[in-house]
């Protein structure tokens, strides 16, 4: 799993603690480190550059032969994309670029006989968006030679791969990770805190868009939260929060689908936004499916359905693999405008079945087979709900449904005054 120090630190006070120290500490609390990684290393060679010329590749009828400059040097490309013209300002990654989508490293080849040297970059091959129709055409004011990062207003930040064994899903994100480095941090300084993002603005703003919510297999579905939300604009995300997608190897989508993204990285609940024109009827059913049922997923794969695979449906059929992976006509895109967002807990063992029956992994099966909190889906709601308000506008349009038949009590511990003392070696005055 991928920790951003940046946005770790905006949960616990990091300034003046070497990366080092943040490893080893980690690493004691059961959360092992397996590396830390500059983020911004994954941007070095790629700059803004400027197509001088173009021309027909002589041996390939969809390819053309470029000369791209980056502000010092002349550079022949060969490029593939439909709309590449002379005069563009566009996405240049250099020899020895590492591209994010693929791992691919950019090295001097021959393409159809003709020598490459770089690659222009689409949107998709920069991890700056999702797009692979062309190349990405920046515009005609952009500085040729500038780089990439500075470009694009890429934060600076390291990224710490914590290796998550199956017992510690509770580190999985990093309000969780935060939790048990101030714990370690403690240690030696007992004023170290955990500071929480706030949801006590959160209102409902109306009732003018009411979803019946109605949970069938209440075994596979042990809790189950959600709201409404009208009026919203799905558009590209802010900087900052492209920003700490992007710190984590995640490539923005847009501003609704990446606050759920946001919010599952941040406190370890995974969310899904339905766009509520797809929810016919009004009417969210948490069941299953008959055996060998048909669904499409987002992939644009149809799958056949097990009767043990949770589904989330409308009125009329399914919407999405319950904590698996969404459908393809039910997902938020540039044309929505209400919502409904939905946080549940599911039972792990439907969850892990069906995610390794559809070899389908995703970062919400990844949490829910190992087991969510119940106890969480009323906040991430709450957060997600505020975060998109501020980044899509709209406005909360039912109170929260919450459909928890079964609440799970916290954990009891329980421990002897003999043991207490053994341990710590030190008699504590008790009543």
């Amino acid at each position: 799993m991928k920790i951003s120090l940046q946005w770790l630190k905006e949960y616990v006070e990091l300034d003046d603690i070497p990366v080092k120290t943040i490893e080893s500490k980690l690493t004691m609390a059961g959360l092992e480190v397996e590396s830390v990684v500059d983020g911004n290393l994954k941007y070095e060679n790629f700059v803004v550059g400027v197509v001088k010329k173009k021309e027909k590749h002589p041996d390939a009828d969809k390819l053309s032969v470029c000369i791209v400059n980056d502000g010092e040097a002349d550079y022949k490309v060969v490029c593939g994309a439909p709309n590449v013209e002379e005069g563009q300002k566009v996405a240049f990654a250099k020899t020895g670029a590492l591209i994010p989508n693929g791992n691919l490293k950019i090295k001097k080849t021959k393409i159809r006989g003709v020598e490459s040297s770089g690659m222009i970059c689409a949107e998709d091959e920069i991890g700056l968006g999702t797009s692979h129709d062309g190349i990405m055409v920046l515009p005609p004011e952009a500085v040729v030679g500038t780089p990439a990062a500075e470009y694009f207003n890429i934060e600076s930040d390291v990224m710490i791969e914590v290796d998550i064994t199956p017992n510690r899903i509770d580190g999985a994100s990093h309000l969780g990770v935060a939790r048990d480095l101030a714990a370690s941090l403690q240690l030696t300084n007992p004023s170290v805190k955990v500071s929480w993002p706030s949801v006590e603005t959160f209102k409902v703003d109306n009732n003018n868009y009411h979803v019946k919510v109605t949970v069938e297999n209440t075994e596979a579905c042990p809790r189950y939260s959600g709201l409404t939300i009208s009026g919203v604009k799905v558009q590209e995300s802010p900087d900052w929060l492209k920003n700490r997608l992007r710190s984590i190897g995640m490539t923005p989508i847009n501003n609704v689908v990446d606050v759920t993204n946001f919010v599952l990285h941040e406190c370890g609940q995974p969310l899904h936004a339905f766009d509520g024109d797809q929810v016919a009827g009004n009417h969210v059913i948490v069941k299953t499916l008959p055996a060998g049922s048909s669904f499409v997923t987002l992939d644009e794969k149809e799958r056949e359905l097990n009767e043990q695979d949770l589904m989330i449906c409308n009125a009329n059929e399914g919407m999405c693999i319950a904590g698996v992976f969404g459908g393809i006509k039910s997902g938020v895109t540039e044309k929505t405008t209400r919502i409904f967002l939905e946080s549940a807990c599911f039972n792990p063992v439907f969850i892990r079945q069906t995610s390794r029956r559809h070899v389908l992994f995703t970062d919400a099966s990844f949490r829910f087979e190992r087991g969510s909190d119940p106890n969480m889906t009323i906040f991430a709601l709450k957060r997600a709900a505020l975060l998109i308000k501020e980044v899509a506008g709209g406005e909360i349009s039912s109170d929260i449904i919450d459909i928890y038949p079964n609440p799970v009590a916290d954990f009891d511990v329980r421990v002897t005054w003999k043991n207490i003392r053994r341990l710590i070696g030190k008699d504590i005055e008790h009543s």
